[in-house]
């Protein structure tokens, strides 16, 4: 199992848990926590038993953006993080899955701060529950800045313009109660329960047949702006060879048999 000194990975049964481990820096992003999330999103990739993903943070919060002191590796950084960024440079951006997309599902459990650079890795996830104490919002333009990992291109994508163009130009904070109504996360929960509602989840993903699942998740992003013509081909050329596969004959028996069905990625 993988991890850095900022990022715990743990397997839960067929879920991978990636756990932001910064508590006294809300889970500010280091390089150290950059390379881990990266390294846990290709670990979900490469092992077979791993049928979903959950982030989450420790200490109450999800993340609370860019550390930039110690992205300069001022005493939080080692030569080996580093290194790993100069092998490369766009590294930083695949684990804040800007560029780099998941197979298995990533679902985040937001607790406490998810601000800035949290609210835009959140917008690289696919199901979203936020605890009702959470706090979400790009704050670059107060400062100046501009939100680059992605918010310009996705939150209008994800969200109605008008409430996307609103977080982004006014850069105020939004409750989960704010979050749910437009639409940036999907489901509201008690304080200290994301992670669980989160897992039980992923229970239910895992549940079901691993081929199809990433199937589906495929298809949905790649026909995300194409014409209905043009994503209703694309579908049929993902969804076709699933009905091929030996778990998809294995649904139909399990149904038949009234049993639950084991799956075997075949």
């Amino acid at each position: 199992m993988g991890g850095t000194e900022h990022l715990t990975v743990e397997r839960r049964g067929a879920t991978l848990v990636l756990t932001m481990n910064r508590p006294e820096a809300k889970n500010a992003l280091s390089l150290p926590l950059l390379v881990g999330l990266y390294d846990g999103w290709l670990e979900a990739d490469a092992d077979h038993e791993i049928r979903s993903v959950v982030l989450t943070g420790a200490g109450g919060d999800f993340c609370a953006g860019m550390d930039l002191k110690a992205l300069a590796g001022k005493g939080m950084a080692g030569d080996q993080y580093r290194d790993r960024l100069k092998a490369d440079p766009d590294l930083h951006w695949k684990a804040m899955l800007r560029h780099h997309r998941p197979r298995k599902p990533v679902i985040a459990a937001v607790e406490g701060y998810c601000v800035a650079g949290g609210t835009e890795i959140l917008q690289g996830t696919d199901i979203r529950v936020a605890a009702e104490g959470a706090t979400f919002g790009l704050f670059e333009v107060k400062r100046g800045l501009f939100p680059i990992g992605g918010s310009t291109v996705r939150l209008p994508r994800q969200i109605p313009r008008t409430h996307a163009l609103e977080m982004l130009l006014t850069g105020r904070p939004y409750s989960a109660a704010e979050a749910a109504r437009i639409g940036l996360v999907g489901r509201v929960v008690p304080d200290g329960t994301a992670l669980d509602a989160a897992l039980e989840i992923a229970e239910r993903i895992n549940a079901c047949g691993p081929l199809a699942v990433e199937a589906v998740k495929a298809s949905v992003y790649e026909t995300a702006g194409l014409t209905e013509a043009e994503g209703l081909a694309s579908e049929l050329l993902r969804g076709w060879p699933v009905f091929d596969t030996a778990d998809a004959k294995e649904g139909a028996r399990a149904f038949a048999e009234k049993r639950p069905a084991v799956y075997r990625r075949e």
